[in-house]
């Protein structure tokens, strides 16, 4: 018998590889790991630095139907990890239907979700800042990564893990996001309602200011009409690099303890 396959789908700005650590974690623990990109994402970090065109405009809605199709062709129901927009992509599958369970780390923020807190704002801005951007991947710059994903760590290790695993990433879905509770029929929107799905998980780092603690909170309310498991962890002093910075084992753990409680 083979293991469950787990999909990992990372968000803006980091490359699929920066799943590595985790893959190879969960591969021990039984499982089948795969970290697919984003549509035309290239297979490494410095091809993606070197093409930003081939993922510029990519939307919420392109993203999902390209993981749904990955999906579809496994051979066992797939465990969804998104970190980000990642979380937010496996809200939005978990709520179709697509997935025996699910963990939204840091989950981007889904229609319905108020709280918009300054730093989130500011975290926003490198894509947000200019309506140019909208059809055009942006890249952080060491400064910003160090503001967005790295508040909560030494300057020395952020500027590691921007070298490392930073790449290009498509505007967009920030603007997407940001729209949503203006937009009728939003790609951000999830069906939180639905009773049938598998469980899911939400994590929140409390330190985090791309996706601040507040907002993942409001996100875990809209699940209020599924009477399907939903529940909340959060990550002291955690801030968005919580799954590649070096406290990412205590997160990966804590993912396979909720995995194993609730029989996936």
């Amino acid at each position: 018998m083979t293991g469950r396959p787990v999909v990992f789908v990372h968000g803006l700005w980091l490359h699929a590889t920066s799943w590595t650590p985790w893959m190879d974690l969960f591969r021990d623990q039984g499982y089948q790991p795969i970290a697919p990109g984003w549509p035309g994402e290239p297979d490494t970090v410095e091809e993606a630095r070197n093409h930003p065109e081939l993922v510029a405009d990519t939307t919420i809605d392109a993203a999902t139907e390209h993981f749904a199709d990955i999906i579809a062709d496994l051979d066992d129901v797939p465990v969804l990890v998104g970190h980000s927009f990642g979380g937010l992509i496996v809200e939005k599958l978990l709520g179709e239907g697509i997935g025996a369970g699910a963990v939204a780390i840091d989950p981007a923020q889904i229609k319905g979700v108020l709280p918009l807190p300054l730093a989130q704002l500011r975290a926003g801005l490198p894509g947000l800042g200019n309506p140019a951007n909208l059809h055009k991947a942006v890249s952080l710059t060491a400064k910003e990564f160090r503001f967005g994903f790295g508040n909560a760590l030494s300057e020395e290790e952020s500027n590691a893990l921007y070298e490392k695993w930073t790449i290009p990433s498509p505007a967009r879905p920030l603007f997407q996001a940001a729209a949503a509770n203006f937009v009728m029929h939003s790609q951000a929107a999830v069906d939180t309602a639905n009773q049938t799905r598998g469980p899911l998980l939400l994590i929140s780092g409390t330190a985090d200011h791309t996706v601040p603690d507040v907002v993942t909170r409001s996100t875990l309310k809209q699940y209020r009409d599924s009477a399907a498991v939903t529940e909340l962890k959060q990550f002291e002093g955690r801030g968005h690099s919580l799954t590649i910075d070096a406290g990412w084992p205590e997160v990966a753990h804590a993912v396979l303890d909720w995995l194993k409680t609730n029989g996936l």
